[in-house]
């Protein structure tokens, strides 16, 4: 597989405290990456360093060999951990918007996973439960025909019954060519779909490599793994 992300040197701090530290990170294109670690560990903060939110105060980042900025926003579709949609709008009219500002952007995904989910595009998103909101921005965002997928903590208001159809949602929704990137803390639910893992703690990788290669060498689930390292 081609190299899809590149980080070289990465640091970012807030004020005097580090978010991340001397990063270094190969990411190869076709795969579904876990990115793990205890609140505050940077996993946000990368995140949004590869969307372009954030710039680094050292180091680089490339995605599809380009520096960030708008050659990579192009391709790179983010979910963001908070709700950004408007209250008043209703998910037809997102999904009109959706489809004007972005090229990639296949609305007739959009509208088949709506009616999978039961979601009535006539509503307004301040009559949604905060679980559906969720689904609507995840749909927004896998409908995007994008090289790389950022999802920051994408199940994480869902219900448990909703769970195994998001990630099948995920997982049947971008080409076989591009990347995912998932932050979350239900690894539980997330570990029959992941590749790669990164495991994070104050800044800094711990661990980066393959999901099997790593069940295998500790005899371990990686939710397993994951608490024996944080000691959760």
């Amino acid at each position: 597989m081609a190299e899809l992300i590149k980080i070289t040197h990465l640091s970012k701090r807030y004020g005097f405290k580090p978010a991340l530290e001397n990063v270094d990170l190969s990411l190869e294109s076709g795969r579904i990456i876990a990115l793990l670690g205890p609140n505050g560990s940077g996993k946000s903060t990368l995140i949004k360093l590869i969307s372009g939110l954030l710039t680094p105060d050292i180091g680089s980042i490339t995605v599809d060999g380009n520096a960030i900025g708008p050659r990579t926003k192009a391709i790179v579709s983010y979910l963001p951990e908070r709700s950004y949609i408007p209250a008043w709008m209703k998910v037809k009219d997102i999904i009109s918007y959706f489809r004007d500002f972005y090229t990639d952007f296949r609305p007739d995904v959009a509208e088949d996973m709506l009616k999978r989910l039961n979601i009535d595009p006539n509503q307004q998103m301040k009559t949604l439960s905060k679980g559906t909101r969720e689904k609507v921005q995840l749909i927004l965002v896998m409908s995007r025909a994008s090289k790389l997928y950022l999802l920051d903590e994408p199940i994480a208001g869902v219900d448990p019954a909703a769970r195994d159809y998001i990630l099948d949602t995920i997982l049947t929704n971008y080409a076989p060519e591009a990347s995912i990137i998932i932050s979350t803390h239900l690894i539980q639910d997330i570990e029959r779909i992941i590749d790669d893992v990164i495991m994070i703690r104050n800044g800094k990788v711990l661990v980066h490599c393959d999901a099997d290669e790593l069940r295998v060498k500790r005899g371990m689930s990686i939710d397993q793994i994951f608490r024996e390292e944080f000691k959760c």
